[in-house]
């Protein structure tokens, strides 16, 4: 059964407030998947103690990079269950957990954090992680 909205609509505004998409239903999933240009971040949210310690502020304080992904969704596990549920069918060798953090690079997943790499750190080290995926994967290429 889904968590209270009273519960998760602070936590899913942690995102949305700074350019994340709610992607609600498993056709939002597959509108956002379906396009493939470009490069994207997909977070999995989640009530859970490290997804409001370092999960979501980690997110954030990485997007402060010059190097950032075209587009920002977001499910929320416990809550979106059918949309969650959707967006885990696209890295299904990935074994399902919340939060997590995915990046796509003109529709291909390139780079995950599991949430077993976000528990044991800070939002800092979150931060760093995402910051040099995001400067590997999305950087410009400088004009010749």
């Amino acid at each position: 059964m889904p968590y209270s909205p009273l519960i998760v609509n602070p936590m899913k505004a942690e995102l949305t407030s700074i350019g994340f998409l709610e992607l609600l239903t498993p056709e939002d999933v597959d509108t956002f998947m379906s396009q493939k240009q470009g490069s994207a971040l997909l977070v999995i949210n989640s009530v859970c103690g490290c997804a409001a310690g370092q999960a979501r502020p980690g997110v954030h304080l990485a997007l402060q990079s010059a190097n950032r992904p075209d587009r920002l969704v977001t499910v929320f596990a416990g809550q979106d269950v059918e949309a969650t549920k959707q967006a885990r069918s696209y890295f299904e060798d990935i074994p399902p957990s919340s939060p997590s953090i995915a990046l796509f690079k003109d529709g291909d997943l390139v780079y995950f954090i599991p949430r077993h790499r976000i528990e044991s750190r800070s939002a800092d080290e979150v931060a760093e992680d995402l910051t040099s995926a995001f400067d590997r994967y999305f950087a410009s290429t400088p004009a010749s």
